[in-house]
């Protein structure tokens, strides 16, 4: 679990840069992008982790971030439906081959993921200091 943490907040670290960045530099719109996919797949893995390892939940189809989701909500690791939201917009940008979404999900990229990635790493920080 902590490996994979460590993995996500710096990968956090780096999707964070994003505020600061120009996004009409396609440069920086595809690289958020990419980061934010990263961000996201390493974050429900760690909801994988700390459902199976910390609250014990076994009986999960544990391949599936919807279904993730779907226990970490359950187990309250997250208190959002934009996480749902955010695992479609993850999915649609898979297949955003002219960039067209990119520029649509930029700002809610920044604005309103970052903000839910960040509580996130917040409450997996608390977790892993009472386990230890």
């Amino acid at each position: 679990m902590e490996s994979f943490y460590r993995l996500f907040r710096k990968n956090l670290e780096r999707l964070e840069k994003a505020k600061e960045r120009d996004a009409s530099d396609e440069f920086v719109l595809s690289g958020t992008v990419q980061k934010f996919n990263l961000t996201f797949d390493i974050a429900w893995k760690v909801m994988k982790d700390i459902c199976v390892n910390h609250y014990k939940v076994l009986d999960f189809a544990m391949g599936s971030p919807r279904e993730t989701l779907r226990v970490a909500a359950s187990v309250r690791l997250i208190s959002d439906d934009r996480w749902m939201k955010m695992l479609d917009d993850r999915n649609r940008l898979a297949h955003d081959y002219d960039g067209s979404l990119a520029e649509e999900c930029f700002s809610v990229i920044v604005e309103e993921y970052l903000p839910l990635f960040q509580g996130f790493a917040d409450t997996v920080s608390k977790i892993i200091k009472t386990n230890v």
